[in-house]
């Protein structure tokens, strides 16, 4: 049957118009990893496909950063989210980091007080260790009954302090505060990650590197094969306690009194925990903020790979010391350009203060900015 010309001008017309009508480079991203940054990327996946007019998209599998290392590996999906450098020997050399999603780590606890807890690194660092034991020992009595400082800093506009021409947060004033807390005759449960985490990497390595003494082995991914003693001993069974996942970790806190557990600061509040500021080695008392986080981050270093390495022994007074970054697992050598293109412009989404302070800030993210973004864009010029 011969088709007429007007005919075969209308089905050519249509198949250009439903070509036309569609993003000629949509990719829809498939990212896992961290559950650290989860939330963020979820909050700011709307407003990513709106900024392209939906041409791109993303979903993003929250697990561990272990499983986006080992996703990373095999090239499963096309981003990937760990809370730690990444070193593996199995590591594509052609795989880069960036700084993409800066937070605190919070210590939460679970006490009927609602004085603010302070703990001291060697205090976190017994407790989590096992031996401190009760809440009312003499290292934490010592830590709740002392005299802080508190800073205030020269603020940004992202919430982060301001710096001089040498680099170093402006302070506007400090002033000492005195602690009262009168802590109960109660044992404490330790609620730890069970499961491969960046967060718990995060956590041991600022145990190690602040109180080495106590916490004497060096960060790990699983926190039973970093804890410096035996985890199974009889006495600390039932009291040293595993959930997998953030999530994990926070409802468990959440159902036993007297607990104490490390995570993100978004956590608390829907499982009714109480956040614990972190006594610096300037001996501020420091909240698990976006200002006290930035002004840990100042102190970082970063090599050609984008880690970063982080200065514990700070003596900047309004540092938060158990901060951290996430890093974006991002390929330089994509097979397609259009991947490529659009793991860039997550990147860059995400970095952008649309993302990170207008949806983070509410969440309890920080900003990154200054010689960090700097840092992290050009490794974001990197992906190809």
């Amino acid at each position: 049957m011969r088709i007429s010309k007007i005919a075969k001008i209308a089905v050519i017309a249509l198949a250009f118009g439903l070509v036309a009508g569609s993003p000629a480079y949509a990719v829809d991203l498939q990212g896992s990893g961290a559950s650290f940054p989860a939330l963020l990327i979820e909050g700011c996946k709307a407003g990513f496909a709106a900024s392209n007019s939906g041409a791109n998209t993303y979903v993003y599998a929250s697990s561990s950063s272990g499983t986006g290392q080992a996703n990373s590996d095999k090239s499963i999906g096309d981003f990937w989210m760990s809370d730690g450098a990444y070193t593996a020997a199995t590591k594509r050399s052609t795989l880069i980091h960036v700084p993409l999603v800066a937070a605190p780590i919070a210590v939460l606890h679970n006490l009927p007080s609602k004085t603010t807890l302070q703990l001291s690194a060697s205090t976190i660092a017994g407790i989590f260790a096992g031996t401190i034991t009760r809440w009312n020992d003499a290292a934490i009595v010592a830590d709740n009954n002392r005299s802080t400082t508190k800073t205030v800093y020269k603020l940004d506009a992202n919430g982060n302090p301001k710096k001089d021409a040498k680099g170093n947060p402006i302070v506007l004033r400090t002033q000492i505060v005195q602690g009262h807390y009168t802590l109960p005759n109660k044992a404490i449960t330790v609620i730890y990650r069970s499961d491969s985490s960046g967060t718990t990497q995060n956590f041991t390595n600022y145990m190690f590197k602040s109180a080495p003494t106590i916490w004497s082995k060096d960060k790990n991914k699983v926190f039973k094969d970093g804890f410096p003693g035996d985890i199974n001993a009889i006495s600390n069974l039932g009291r040293i306690v595993g959930a997998a996942s953030s999530t994990g970790v926070a409802q468990l806190a959440g159902k036993t009194p007297y607990s104490i557990t490390y995570d993100e600061v978004n956590y608390a509040s829907a499982n009714k925990l109480k956040i614990a500021n972190v006594i610096n080695p300037a001996g501020s008392s420091v909240a698990p903020d976006s200002t006290g986080v930035g002004a840990f981050l100042a102190s970082a270093t970063q090599d050609s790979n984008g880690y970063l390495t982080f200065d514990y022994a700070t003596k900047e007074k309004g540092a938060y010391t158990l901060g951290i970054v996430s890093y974006l697992l991002a390929d330089t050598a994509y097979p397609s350009k259009a991947t490529a293109a659009a793991v860039k412009a997550y990147a860059n989404y995400i970095l952008s203060t649309k993302c990170a302070k207008d949806v983070g800030g509410a969440l309890g993210f920080s900003v990154i900015d200054g010689a960090l973004l700097a840092k992290s864009l050009s490794q974001v010029a990197k992906i190809g």
